[in-house]
């Protein structure tokens, strides 16, 4: 009995934080979300209008279709970035100094502002910046491409170059948790470096896989300011719309949509969990 008193006693003071700063703004979030808005109010109620309105018009799954598809560009290029990068410093880079000074390096461009690393993107892929300036003078191109900057191209760019990081630590990490005996043995028994990697480097570092991803997905998906700049206001996405309802004083209408894109969040998160087990990564 005092063994679990004091259990209990330890993990007070964190479920409280979580309690005030997580589990109450999501459940306040809920209940505004029922709530009915006029021009110049917003006044308390228990009904779907916002709901109705959400799922009645065909922009919301165009924008829902958007987001979606910006996290799916962006998981994949930061996977096959991401496992690249890990690769090489846990297996080709020999020793732990060169590891250490090589992420480290790695790491040097997120000691800036995510906004000041996705602007810097504007005056390089501009019409006259130095990509299209130098496609000229290389004569690979007669005029400028128009693509490069305010399109799609642009904004999953950004993305990739803002959370690439966040794919390459957790894969990082299930790569130095590997056995080295276990590729030498496969090698051993005449497996190809194609092999080895495929049946016992990627299966061993399916938890740090699934948490990239989770971490990837999770932040493209509630990112609306990268989408705005790096698509000059011609692309849009869910967090967008909120963003956009914020700006009107549109709270439960923002609201509604914010608990929407959390429950497809939630749904995609719980769907990863269902194919592979991070607790072992934990």
């Amino acid at each position: 009995m005092t063994k679990q008193l004091t259990a209990w006693m330890q993990a007070a003071p964190m479920a409280l934080v979580l309690l005030a700063f997580l589990v109450a703004p999501i459940i306040m979030i809920v209940i505004v979300s029922f709530w009915g808005a006029t021009e110049y109010s917003i006044y308390p109620a228990f009904q779907f209008d916002n709901y109705d309105f959400l799922f009645g018009s065909p922009v919301t799954y165009r924008v829902f279709f958007n987001t979606l598809k910006y996290a799916a560009i962006t998981w994949l290029l930061t996977l096959l970035i991401g496992f690249t990068v890990a690769y090489f410093l846990a297996f080709e880079v020999r020793s732990l100094k060169w590891q250490i000074a090589l992420f480290l390096l790695c790491t040097i461009p997120f000691w800036t502002s995510n906004i000041i690393r996705m602007i810097s993107w504007i005056p390089f892929l501009g019409r006259n910046g130095l990509a299209n300036s130098t496609l000229i003078s290389w004569g690979v191109i007669d005029e400028p491409l128009e693509w490069l900057l305010f399109s799609d191209f642009s904004v999953v760019l950004a993305f990739v170059h803002l959370y690439t990081l966040f794919m390459v630590v957790p894969i990082f990490n299930s790569m130095m948790r590997i056995d080295r005996s276990l590729i030498e043995a496969a090698r051993d028994g005449g497996a190809s470096g194609w092999q080895v990697l495929r049946h016992v480097i990627v299966p061993l570092c399916k938890p740090g896989i699934m948490i990239g991803t989770i971490f990837v997905t999770t932040l493209v998906m509630g990112d609306f300011i990268t989408v705005r700049f790096m698509s000059g206001s011609q692309r849009a996405n869910v967090g967008r719309l909120i963003s956009n309802d914020i700006n009107l004083l549109q709270y439960p209408s923002a609201s509604a949509t914010a608990v929407v894109l959390l429950a497809t969040v939630l749904i995609v998160i719980g769907l990863l969990l269902r194919v592979v087990d991070i607790r072992k990564e934990l």
